[in-house]
């Protein structure tokens, strides 16, 4: 059986902000509204991936491993048709690289990769991880030229 990564949920102090970002940068669309007794906010979607942008009531409902205000995951990866365009759409709208950890990694149209070309700061301070190229395992990964 093979399992798809089809949901992600990301902790958001600002929903409304959250969800601009994904709608103006990466022109995916609002499938969803939620304002429960738990939670606050917005689905998003590109067509094949759904992301939950929450801002959580209480804590019990958010998971009580998560400290109160908690905000965020580690980081996302989104694979582009133009790095120079999404990058560009990133700085743009206010969403700087992360020059620390593109250095540190090597990243940067940096042809021994075999995924992420670069790093870039995301809602919530969430890394976004950007590549033409996309991942390694998925249907639309493109090889390094040999």
């Amino acid at each position: 059986m093979t399992v798809h990564l089809k949901h992600v949920a990301i902790a958001s102090a600002d929903p409304d902000n959250a969800s601009k970002f994904f709608v103006e940068v990466l022109g995916w669309t609002i499938a969803g509204r939620i304002d429960s007794r738990n939670a606050r906010g917005y689905y998003v979607t590109d067509g094949t991936i759904n992301i939950a942008l929450l801002n959580f009531k209480n804590r019990p409902a958010a998971g009580m491993e998560f400290d109160e205000g908690y905000t965020g995951l580690h980081h996302l990866g989104f694979q582009c048709e133009d790095i120079e365009e999404i990058v560009d759409r990133f700085e743009n709208s206010g969403f700087a690289p992360r020059h620390d950890v593109n250095i540190a990694q090597g990243l940067g149209m940096n042809p021994a990769k075999d995924n992420a070309e670069y790093k870039m700061t995301g809602p919530e301070g969430v890394m976004m991880d950007v590549s033409e190229r996309g991942w390694v395992g998925t249907a639309t990964f493109k090889p390094r030229p040999a």
